[in-house]
C-alpha cells in the first residue's frame, strides 16, 4: 500500500482537543487546535491566570559524545561553554553565511549530553545541517532525534508556578529561569523547564508520549481553581507577538542573522571559538547592517500582515513580517524589516492593497513583563 506522506501526523494529545472542542489546522506537518473559545479569551485567559498549550510537535534532538560540545560552538553564536548543568540557553543555528537555519534551546543535561528543542517545521534541515557539520569536523558525537517519542506542554501565565505546585512540586524545587529539573512525578520522568514562548512567566514540561493525555488532564485538573484553559495557536501569536518573540519562517529564515533579526542581545560578544557564519556575523555586530527588524504600531485603522511593503517618503524601504491586534494593548502591531536608519516613534506607511496607512516605530516588546519571576 502507498503510504500518503502529505498527511498530518496527530499530536497524543489529539484527541483530548477534538474532546474540547477545539478547531484544527494544518501546522507544521502536523493536525493542532488553532482555538477553543476564541483567540481574545484565551490570550487574555495566559496575561491574566494561566494556559495550556500542546507544543508536541516540537522537535527533540540529543547530542552527546566527547565532541559534543564543540559541535555546538560550532553550530551556534552563543558560547555554549559558559552553560553550566542544568541551565539552557536560547540560541540561533546559522550557516556559513551567519543566516538563521533555526532557533531554539539549548538544554545542558551534563559535561557531554545536550537537548536541542527546535521548531517542527525545521526538523529535517536542522538534523541535515548538524550532521554535516559532523562529518566535515570528525567529530566524535551521537545525535539521536527523539522528536517521534516525546511530548512537550507549556504551561504559561502569572499562575504557572502555583499550578506547578499543586502538581505536587513544592516551589522550593521550582528551577529557576532558563534551567531545567528532571523529577518523577506520578511514577513517570518529567523534564521541566522554566522557558516558554509567551512573555509570562511559565514552564515547559517535556513527558514521553505515553503519559502526555494524562499530564494534560492532569494540569487542567490542578489549575481548575485558577481559571486554566487550553490555548491554540491562534493566541500563541498575539501573544509571541505582543512580547515581540520571533516567529522562524515569518521574522528570521536563513536570509538574515541574528543581528539583523535584533537578537544581538542573544549572541556572546565575547566568544572566541569559531562558529558558523561569524566573519558576517561579528561585521553585523561592528557595523549596523544595511536591513533590521523593527516594531510598529498603526495609527490608522488597519491591520498589516506578513509580505506587506513598508513606506517612507514614499520610498519602499522594507518589508512586514509579522502583524495583527494586540489583545492586551487595543491596537495593531506588527514587525518589520527596514533598511533605513529610522528611529523609535518615526512615521512610516504600510501598504495595504494600493492604499497607504500611517504607523509608527516603536520599542520592543510591546508589552512589559508584568508578573516577574522572583528567583
Amino acid at each position: 500500500m502507498k503510504v500518503d506522506m502529505t498527511t498530518p501526523k496527530h499530536t497524543p494529545l489529539y484527541q483530548k482537543h477534538l474532546d474540547l472542542g477545539a478547531r484544527m489546522v494544518e501546522f507544521a506537518s502536523y493536525y493542532m487546535p488553532v482555538q477553543y473559545s476564541g483567540i481574545l479569551d484565551e490570550h487574555k485567559c495566559v496575561r491574566e491566570n494561566a494556559g495550556i498549550f500542546d507544543v508536541s510537535h516540537m522537535g527533540e534532538i540529543f547530542v552527546s559524545g566527547e565532541d559534543a560540545l564543540d559541535l555546538l560552538q560550532l553550530l551556534v553564536p552563543q558560547d555554549v561553554e559558559k552553560l553550566s548543568a542544568n541551565r539552557a540557553v536560547y540560541a540561533q543555528l546559522t550557516n556559513e553565511n551567519g543566516g538563521i537555519i533555526d532557533d531554539l534551546i539549548i538544554y545542558r543535561l551534563a559535561d557531554e549530553i545536550f537537548l536541542l528543542v527546535v521548531n517542527a517545521s525545521r526538523i529535517k534541515e536542522d538534523l541535515a545541517w548538524i550532521e554535516q557539520n559532523v562529518q566535515r569536523e570528525k567529530f566524535k558525537v551521537t545525535v539521536d532525534n527523539q522528536s517521534e517519542n516525546f511530548s512537550l506542554l507549556a504551561l504559561q501565565g502569572p499562575k504557572a508556578a502555583e499550578i506547578v505546585t499543586e502538581l505536587g512540586l513544592p516551589e522550593e524545587e521550582h528551577p529557576e529561569y532558563f534551567s531545567f529539573i528532571e523529577k518523577n512525578l506520578f511514577g513517570h520522568d518529567l523534564f521541566i523547564s522554566r522557558t516558554g514562548y509567551t512573555g509570562e512567566d511559565g514552564f515547559e514540561i517535556m513527558v514521553k508520549n505515553d503519559f502526555a493525555p494524562q499530564l494534560w488532564d492532569k494540569i487542567l485538573e490542578a489549575g481548575g481553581k485558577y481559571n486554566i484553559k487550553p490555548i491554540g495557536l491562534g493566541a500563541r501569536d498575539t501573544l509571541r507577538l505582543e512580547a515581540a518573540l520571533l516567529l522562524y519562517g515569518n521574522d528570521m529564515d536563513e536570509s538574515v542573522t541574528p543581528i539583523e533579526a535584533g537578537l544581538a542581545w542573544s549572541v556572546s560578544k565575547s566568544k572566541t571559538h569559531n562558529y558558523n557564519g561569524k566573519h558576517v556575523i561579528k561585521q553585523h555586530l561592528e557595523n549596523k547592517p544595511a536591513k533590521r527588524l523593527v516594531g510598529f504600531v498603526m495609527l490608522d485603522k488597519a491591520i498589516a500582515r506578513h509580505g506587506y511593503e513598508v513606506y517612507n517618503n514614499e520610498r519602499q524601504i522594507g518589508v512586514v513580517t509579522s502583524g495583527g491586534v494586540s489583545p492586551t494593548l487595543g491596537v495593531n502591531i506588527g514587525l518589520a524589516y527596514i533598511d533605513d536608519l529610522l528611529k523609535i516613534d518615526d512615521e512610516i506607511s504600510i501598504k495595504i492593497r494600493d492604499k497607504f496607512f500611517k504607523a509608527h516605530i516603536t520599542k520592543r516588546p510591546f508589552i512589559q513583563k508584568v508578573n516577574k519571576i522572583v528567583k
